[in-house]
């Protein structure tokens, strides 16, 4: 496979023609953006994206803490924070300024159970809301939350345009250091940068193959992860390209329908995970690019669990739990895994198949087109599947993610988790009085999680980039956003015939 994609790169080289020459930055995808309406957006495109379009109250350091962006706060009781609309970013790209009023309208929105967006549950602890001048607004909470701040990072959206029922999904409207100037097709979205109209285009390309292509010939200037390691390697030794890495934080897992009548088993859950060999994934497959995970946040984070033991390869302990759940030779397991067309999801998929094999399990994996399988996900309809959380903060994700009450569409508890301890943790995290007494309940919470298996934790992957050396001022984020594209610059090429010479 690996071979067959190089020789199919060069034989695509050899016969390219012609280069496109453009002052506009591109940026190949694998998966376009859904949703530019950053009240119902859940993909990790859309998300990406949105973050250029819109200005948000609250962001995050690195230390994943809240800092001001558009607001600074004010905690004035434990249910009761003022905040203060600061000058920079409150231009909405028609001219018209953001204030309190419009901070107001959006959260309202969301609160709104007729607007049916699926981060509502997270805001649930917001009460009222009230404007006291154009500058500052209050919110009221029905329970104290100490990390109340780290939940205020929607985008904001005008007033005027959610009272007219503006589809901001696809005419997004913000504040954001990006408009949108056009957007042609699903596959094709193009930005342009407020301060010196720098236009970025952000091009889906489904087949990783075709993306490397697209790069050596100069079609796209910048790739940022969703290729395989050999292709990754591959650009690294090209003439003319550039290749950075950098840690990651977006978490990896399989992730199991509990209402099934075999993922619900917990047998059958601990069978899967001891059945799966991470080291050898991450050594081989992914080339050392990631690191073994046994939670959702990454140990260093201060709601992390840095004390978990990570879940070991044990195929006969594997037999034996399959067997107690009553099923062997004659009665195997059989499930189905449903994963995304990517070719590189595809191929872990298959890599999993093979070991779940060695226990005995056998595995139908299903690949789907990314909307196609995300609306299954979302809608519950597997048994077994992959994903990656990406761009988490906030450990509220354990309430959005495995609370009883966050089931979609008002939550993301895509398993149908009922676990009445879990329900509890979670409820005593959100009302502890300090940041520590939190990050002592959420580190329980990681080790309770694990052993119920709700998830398989699998790794946390590497960020990396591919980006032809005229690209500057890019740098990789932990969480992957593109926030880079901010300050990111093209120097153009003598002509259009040197970078296909380049390429080639």
């Amino acid at each position: 496979m690996v071979k067959g994609r190089i020789i199919l790169l060069c034989c695509l080289l050899l016969t390219a023609c012609s280069t496109p020459d453009s002052d506009h930055i591109r940026f190949g995808l694998a998966s376009a953006p859904t949703n530019l309406d950053p009240r119902f957006a859940t993909d990790a495109a859309s998300e990406r994206i949105n973050r250029l379009l819109y200005n948000r109250l609250v962001d995050f350091d690195e230390h994943a803490r809240p800092r001001p962006a558009l607001a600074t706060w004010e905690r004035l009781t434990d249910r009761h924070y003022r905040f203060r609309l600061g000058s920079a970013g409150r231009r909405f790209h028609d001219g018209s300024r953001l204030d309190a009023a419009d901070v107001a309208a959006t959260y309202r929105s969301l609160l709104d159970p007729a607007t049916a967006s699926p981060h509502r549950g997270t805001l649930a602890m917001i009460e009222r809301i009230e404007v006291l001048d154009r500058d500052t607004l209050d919110f009221f909470l029905n329970r104290a939350d100490a990390l109340f701040p780290g939940f205020l990072t929607i985008g904001i959206l005008p007033a005027a345009g959610i009272e007219a029922g503006r589809a901001f999904h696809h005419q997004p409207m913000g504040s954001g250091p990006f408009r949108l100037r056009s957007w042609p097709a699903p596959g094709r979205l193009e930005l342009e940068r407020t301060r010196d109209r720098q236009v970025v285009v952000f091009e889906q390309v489904h087949d990783p193959t075709m993306r490397v292509l697209k790069l050596l010939r100069g079609e796209v200037d910048i790739l940022q992860n969703d290729l395989p390691p050999e292709l990754l390697h591959y650009l690294a030794g090209r003439k003319g390209i550039h290749v950075r890495t950098h840690h990651g934080s977006n978490f990896s897992y399989l992730g199991f329908q509990l209402q099934d009548p075999d993922t619900g088993k917990a047998e059958v859950r601990r069978a899967i995970a001891l059945a799966i060999d991470r080291e050898a994934i991450i050594r081989y497959v992914f080339r050392g690019a990631a690191r073994p995970a046994s939670a959702l946040l990454v140990p260093d984070h201060w709601a992390g669990n840095p004390h978990l033991d990570p879940i070991e390869t044990n195929l006969d302990r594997a037999r034996a739990l399959l067997a107690r759940a009553g099923y062997d030779a004659d009665h195997p397991l059989h499930i189905s895994y449903k994963t995304s067309s990517d070719p590189f999801r595809v191929r872990i998929a298959t890599i999993l198949q093979q070991q779940l094999g060695r226990a005995g399990i056998l595995v139908d994996v299903q690949s789907y087109d990314w909307g196609t399988f995300y609306a299954d996900i979302k809608a519950g309809r597997f048994q077994l599947y992959s994903l990656t959380w990406v761009g988490i903060k906030s450990p509220d994700i354990f309430r959005y993610a495995f609370h009883s009450d966050s089931l979609p569409p008002g939550g993301a508890n895509r398993g149908r988790l009922r676990d009445a301890r879990i329900d509890r943790m979670i409820e005593q995290a959100m009302v502890a009085k300090d940041t520590q007494q939190q990050a002592r309940i959420y580190a329980a919470l990681q080790a309770r999680l694990l052993e119920q298996l709700v998830y398989v934790p699998l790794w946390y992957e590497d960020q990396y980039l591919a980006a032809r050396d005229g690209i500057s001022g890019y740098s990789l984020a932990m969480d992957g956003n593109y926030d880079a594209l901010r300050t990111i610059a093209k120097r153009r090429h003598a002509s259009a015939q040197q970078e296909t010479q380049d390429a080639r």
